[in-house]
């Protein structure tokens, strides 16, 4: 799987886990970008990056190259003023530095970002019959466009911001606000990858199979064999997801009960780290199999998270009733 670097992914992303908040409160805010446009951030040694850091006092960097991805993620970490400003500063840096970039949606000064946002927190950000996002394209004169489907083997959605670079700045503050004011719900989050079971344009190149162990779009479709009948050993693939450190045991299960039944429903092997893979504590899950296998492995994953969810936000809400009698 891909690592942030730069970057330091924080501990209280609102995407990926609980943080605890504080007064200084983090936002971790992640951007899909192409490969090209992830050059024009990080400069020449790094220097346009460094500039960044330095005039916003955020951390930020982009994810690693993926042979044959052609998307990489923008991340930044810091206040949500300074994040905002540093977005801001960014769409502008990209226009400058290359007008006809794909991220431009015209020969005009707008242009437009993709942001990617934790399913779970999607209705903070689009409110009650879609209220707050018009509040947040009225006040900060951006246009947004939220997608209905989560992104492969994740469970976030992406949120274009579609603008001049300040309209962008200020409709980026305000979906800040309303994603750490409603961080709880962020907990869980699956992370996405570019090229992990990512089946959307300029997926299918030989290299991007070759990294994770079968052809992107992963449905029905395998390399060719002289034995049809016999799947070839292509056929199996491999996928890596993050799970916050305070969720893995509710997986696993006493004595290793649930992720047993998860490997035995699914028909993939499940392996789990035995220690964080960074900073931020999570824990890496590979999972092997077919493409049916690891999709029905991560449907049961998802369901095991959103279960032991419920029962924290049930648990938490009855504890607070019972100090209230």
């Amino acid at each position: 799987m891909p690592s942030d670097s730069p970057v330091q992914r924080e501990a209280t992303s609102p995407q990926s886990r609980s943080p605890s908040p504080s007064g200084n409160e983090v936002l971790t805010l992640r951007a899909l970008v192409s490969t090209k446009d992830a050059g024009v951030i990080i400069g020449k040694a790094g220097k346009n990056v460094a500039d960044l850091r330095d005039q916003t006092g955020v951390k930020a960097g982009v994810s690693k190259v993926v042979p044959g991805v052609h998307e990489r993620v923008l991340t930044v970490s810091g206040s949500v003023e300074g994040v905002a400003k540093a977005y801001a500063l960014i769409v502008s840096q990209l226009m400058s530095a290359s007008p006809s970039s794909p991220t431009t949606m015209s020969s005009s000064p707008n242009t437009s970002i993709r942001l990617l946002i934790s399913h779970n927190l999607m209705g903070s950000v689009i409110g009650r019959n879609g209220l707050k996002i018009k509040a947040i394209q009225d006040s900060s004169g951006a246009r947004m466009v939220a997608s209905k489907d989560m992104l492969p083997q994740s469970t976030e959605r992406i949120v274009e911001v579609h603008g001049a670079s300040e309209a962008i700045g200020r409709a980026i503050e305000e979906i800040g606000r309303c994603l750490l004011e409603d961080w709880e719900r962020g907990a869980g989050t699956v992370l996405f990858h570019p090229g992990v079971g990512d089946e959307r344009s300029g997926r299918r190149s030989s290299n991007a199979s070759r990294r994770y162990g079968d052809a992107p779009n992963g449905r029905g479709r395998t390399s060719p064999s002289p034995n049809a009948s016999s799947p070839p050993p292509t056929n199996l693939r491999t996928q890596n997801i993050s799970i916050p450190s305070d969720m893995v045991g509710c997986i696993i299960g006493r004595n290793g009960t649930k992720i047993t039944e998860i490997r035995r429903l699914s028909g993939s092997k499940i392996s789990i780290a035995k220690e964080p893979h960074d900073e931020t504590g999570e824990r890496m899950f590979t999972i092997v199999g077919t493409p049916e296998a690891n999709e029905k492995a991560l449907f049961l994953l998802y369901n095991q998270l959103e279960s032991e969810k419920e029962r924290r936000v049930g648990r938490d809400q009855q504890q607070q009733e019972e100090m209230q009698d």
